[in-house]
């Protein structure tokens, strides 16, 4: 009998076996050495937590289009195919799929974060209430 490889934890699956997911703690270290990390939390979560210090806040549905190196509107820090990003999102799962979606387009160093935000909270690294830096 086949396997069903229909839904979306299949999906999830698929996706996070190409990916070289980060812990939290891999995800900080990585961006002490000058990875972006990218929070794709909704507003309402973010206005009920705190936020990770250096972190840029680009909403899920203009994404490809702040880090494509080669698009008129990106973000100033998306400057070339090789950049780090390190998504995260509440729990991890929007993040995995965002980040496969980013290394389809070409950014090949595109991960996310194992847990999302509520794992670097429970790891007990830093977090912050001052304003976030968004990127609409």
């Amino acid at each position: 009998m086949a396997l069903d490889t229909r839904g979306s934890m299949s999906m999830l699956h698929r996706v996070r076996a190409e990916l070289d997911r980060l812990t939290p703690e891999q995800a900080l270290a990585e961006q002490e050495r000058g990875a972006l990390l990218i929070d794709l939390r909704t507003s309402t979560h973010r206005a009920t937590s705190a936020i990770i210090p250096g972190s840029l806040v680009i909403d899920l549905t203009v994404l490809p289009w702040r880090l494509d190196p080669t698009f008129e509107y990106r973000i100033p820090e998306a400057t070339g195919w090789d950049n780090r990003y390190i998504l995260f999102c509440r729990h991890g799962y929007s993040s995995s799929l965002a980040a496969w979606n980013l290394r389809q387009l070409g950014l090949s160093r595109a991960t996310d974060m194992v847990g999302g935000y509520d794992a670097w909270v429970e790891a007990g690294l830093p977090t912050t209430t001052d304003p976030a830096d968004e990127r609409p």
